[in-house]
């Protein structure tokens, strides 16, 4: 008896032949992903974990020495450390400054620049020229602005043109002065970029609602207080939480400004945990400073947006 021919139906070979080719091709995305897989690791993941190891120790870094395993010595040390406590205060006090003056400017400059019709490109770009300029640059020109002698263009104002000092004000003597200009330059510095991240959320409401908010005789004040700043609160958020974590990184200004002069009261801790590390060369102390501050800045960010991000209620004018 002659066997019935076999009837392949050409869907399901179809169907077999791409679930083949898409079983034997499931790796291809991750070997694109491999080299800035490893990049990372190199970089970031195995100097993070280094450093976690190093913390437990009493690091020695010149040859022949031995590094003494002490546990949780170095954390137990932080916590008992006043001056570390006095820097974290200052880091602290000059995150909620700069981020409320950047917050604050930033969104008022976006919703004018927002409102311009001719030369939006060019205000944006003058805006935001302090973010791109090098912080080693601008520290030194804000030290010389600030300078204590008469030549200082702030005291050249504050004395020779306006006469509201009857002396020049040594700036970067006194702690309290010295954080004005600290707090300063953190705000020069970070406005623009908060001005371009809200102008692209402005940008995004349709003028619609503007028109109808209008027509329901909300105000200037009305339509910015109950329309926009409900529309643009996750970019609030975020913007929020970026500053906060660049405030509580701040380094540079205050190293090469004051130097956390006089007695420490300057310091933050980034600056404060550098001078462990590589001037006392206490590196483990360091390092262990860094994984509390690191923990801070997370638990802070996880707390502004479980506080902020919140869902909007409707609001009447």
């Amino acid at each position: 008896m002659n066997a019935q021919p076999r009837v392949i139906n050409p869907s399901r070979a179809a169907q077999r032949t791409a679930r083949s080719r898409l079983y034997y091709r499931w790796y291809v995305p991750y070997l694109f992903l491999l080299p800035g897989l490893l990049f990372y690791v190199v970089w970031t993941v195995y100097p993070l974990a280094y450093q976690l190891y190093i913390s437990f120790f009493n690091w020695k870094i010149m040859p022949g020495q031995v590094s003494q395993f002490i546990g949780l010595s170095n954390y137990q040390k932080a916590f008992a450390d006043p001056i570390f406590w006095m820097t974290l205060r200052n880091t602290v006090i000059y995150a909620l400054v700069t981020v409320a003056g950047q917050m604050i400017l930033g969104l008022a400059i976006a919703v004018m620049v927002h409102r311009v019709v001719i030369g939006k490109r060019v205000f944006r770009a003058i805006y935001y020229l302090p973010v791109v300029t090098s912080w080693v640059v601008v520290s030194f020109l804000f030290q010389y602005l600030f300078s204590a002698s008469a030549s200082g263009l702030v005291n050249f104002i504050l004395h020779d043109v306006l006469h509201v000092i009857a002396k020049p004000i040594s700036w970067m003597a006194n702690a309290n002065t010295a954080w004005i200009v600290i707090d300063a330059l953190g705000i020069w510095k970070g406005v623009g970029w908060a001005m371009v991240i809200f102008l692209a959320a402005l940008q995004g409401i349709p003028v619609e609602l503007y028109e109808a908010a209008a027509i329901d005789g909300a105000g200037e004040w009305k339509q910015l207080r109950y329309l926009t700043l409900p529309l643009i609160r996750r970019t609030t958020v975020f913007v929020l939480v970026a500053l906060m974590i660049g405030g509580f990184q701040v380094f540079i200004s205050v190293l090469l400004i004051t130097g956390g002069a006089p007695l420490h009261r300057t310091d933050v801790a980034l600056s404060y945990m550098f001078n462990q590390a590589f001037g006392q060369l206490n590196f483990g102390y360091g390092a262990a400073l860094s994984y509390i501050l690191a923990v801070i800045i997370v638990l802070v960010s996880f707390m502004q947006m479980r506080l902020f991000n919140r869902p909007s209620q409707n609001v009447e004018y």
